[in-house]
Formats: C-alpha cells, structure tokens, sequence
C-alpha cells in the first residue's frame, strides 16, 4: 500500500530531476489517482513537504510548489554554504573512511555517465544529490536530510532563476572536492566547495523586472491621435503652434 512518505519521496524525486517546476499544482484527487491510495495519504504527504518548505498551500488555489523570492534564493544558498563547509570542517583532524570514500567515487561515477547519456533527469537528480550523499558519507544523516531539503530548493531556484550553470562544470567541481578529501586537504575541500556553490548562485538570472503591471501599463499607456496638434511637427519654417492647454488623459493607461 502506498504511504505518505512513498508519495512524498517520490515528490522530491522529481522536484530534484527538475520534472516539477516552480509553481506546479498538485491536486489531491489526481495524485490519489495517481498512487492509488486515499486523499488522507496524499494530504499528510503533502503537508510533510510543506513543513519541509518544497510546497505550500492556498485556500483558493489549493497544493503547488513552491516559488522562491529572490530574498528566499539568497538565504537557501547562504544555508547551504554553513551546513556543507561545517560539514567538511569537522573532519580537519580526521580522515574520511574508505568505505565512505568508495561511495563518493560510486556516486561521481553515476554523475559522469549521466552526463554522457541523454537522460537529463537523472543527472539533474544526481548532481543535487551528491551534497546529501556527501553528508551522508561524513557521518551526518540528520544534516543529510536537511541538505536534501536546501538542494531540492536550490533547484527550484535554477530553475525559476533561468541558471545558466553547466552540468558539466558541477561534476567537475565534485571530482575536485571528493579528490581533496581523499588526500585530506580538508582546507582545500572546504575552499572549492564554498568556490561550487559561489558559482552555482552566480549563474542565477535576476528577475528581469519587479514591477507586476509593467506589461498592462505599457499596453494601456496613452496612444497619440493624429489629429493631436502636439502630435504633428510644424513644417519647416512655419511658426510653432500656440500652446495647448494641457487635457487630463482618459485614458487608463494614466492612472497606472
């Protein structure tokens, strides 16, 4: 029988292989279509995932993901740089197990051939979620989950945000970091990671414009008449026109 947390995962699942965009509804009644199971199990998903800050909830509009503001795009980054470099700090005087150090090198495996496939994803899942398995790895599977929190807002954030972050790059910069742990330059490590997640945020488009009625006021800004006469130029040499007193507009376009 399918559970909430079966219903959830599957949720994060895909908001990290970027198949959720910003903003996607989701209705009770067709995810309980979807998964078989009731719209009580759907709605204790849900309302996991949004204590989790992945979806919220409207009287009118109903369960959607979530849209992160500019202000929420900064504070999502800025956590996950204390979270991930306090992570690798701990382990200046300690090395990272093999054991653990072979899971890395397993999961940087996945990350290149998903990168050579066409399965674009998987290697969007795979990418975010080589910071959980990185924490994971380092001993910390309570900070694992958080992590696995920001980096599904983070996508969210690319992808609201038009990122023009190469995949490829990101792989690369992983290789970098597990490479620096296993010769236990943790410094190093700490270095490139805060160095991959700089340049993660620095690929974000900014919103091109703030100002929600910028489309309808230019549309509806006032048009000028031919047979205005501060619409039509003199011809050359002849006298400028008197002065016309100046007529409030009745156009809407004036009171936007």
């Amino acid at each position: 029988m399918t559970t909430a947390t079966d219903i959830s995962d599957r949720i994060m699942e895909a908001v990290m292989a970027q198949k959720l965009p910003p903003g996607a509804r989701l209705g009770e009644q067709q995810l309980a279509l979807l998964f078989d199971c009731s719209r009580t199990i759907v709605r204790e998903a849900l309302t996991r995932l949004a204590t989790r800050g992945i979806v919220t909830v409207s009287a009118r509009r109903g369960w959607y993901v979530i849209e992160p503001s500019e202000d929420e795009a900064r504070e999502a980054f800025e956590a996950r740089r204390v979270i991930e470099l306090g992570l690798l700090h701990q382990f200046k005087d300690r090395r990272v197990e093999p054991g653990a150090m072979a899971q890395l090198k397993q999961h940087l495996a996945r990350e290149q051939a998903a990168l050579a496939g066409s399965d674009v994803g998987a290697r969007s899942f795979l990418l975010g979620d080589f910071h959980v398995c990185l924490a994971e790895c380092l001993g910390n599977a309570l900070l694992a989950d958080t992590l696995r929190d920001f980096t599904a807002r983070t996508t969210l954030i690319a992808m609201l945000y038009q990122s023009s972050h190469d995949a490829a790059q990101s792989c690369a910069d992983h290789v970098r970091i597990v490479a620096a742990l296993e010769a236990g330059d943790i410094a190093l490590a700490e270095t490139l990671m805060a160095e991959h997640i700089g340049t993660v945020q620095a690929a974000l488009k900014p919103v091109a414009s703030s100002d929600p009625l910028e489309h309808l006021r230019q549309a509806l800004s006032p048009v000028a008449k031919a047979s205005d006469p501060a619409s039509v130029s003199p011809a050359p040499g002849a006298a400028a026109p008197d002065s016309v007193p100046e007529i409030p507009s009745t156009y809407l376009g004036a009171l936007l």
